[in-house]
């Protein structure tokens, strides 16, 4: 059961110069942790889906809540891919439980 859960990852670099860009950036970001995604590292947020399904949802949403300015990508990989991250240097921020035993099915 474990492997049919999925991990949404978004990767941006969006520009932050002006005052307007800085503001898409912030909205972008909170949309990004409104919707439950948790950051990895500066520009980079991953989030559980359930299924195939729920996460062409959640990249309809991000398109639709993407500033017009910079670079977004979307990378999408199964729970048992993801859990094979290996650290180089620094390690997993175990504060936060980031894991499909986290994830509530309503």
């Amino acid at each position: 059961m474990r492997d049919r859960y999925m991990r949404t990852i978004v990767f941006f670099d969006l520009p932050n110069i002006y005052a307007k860009d800085k503001r898409n950036y912030q909205l972008f970001r909170k949309f990004l942790v409104n919707e439950g995604f948790i950051m990895m590292q500066e520009s980079v947020y991953s989030k559980i889906v359930l299924n195939n399904e729920q996460n062409i949802l959640l990249v309809n949403r991000i398109k639709k809540n993407s500033p017009k300015k910079g670079i977004i990508e979307v990378l999408t990989i199964t729970e048992k891919q993801y859990s094979r991250i290996e650290y180089i240097i620094g390690e997993s921020n175990t504060k936060i439980i980031n894991s499909d035993e986290r994830l509530i099915v309503l």
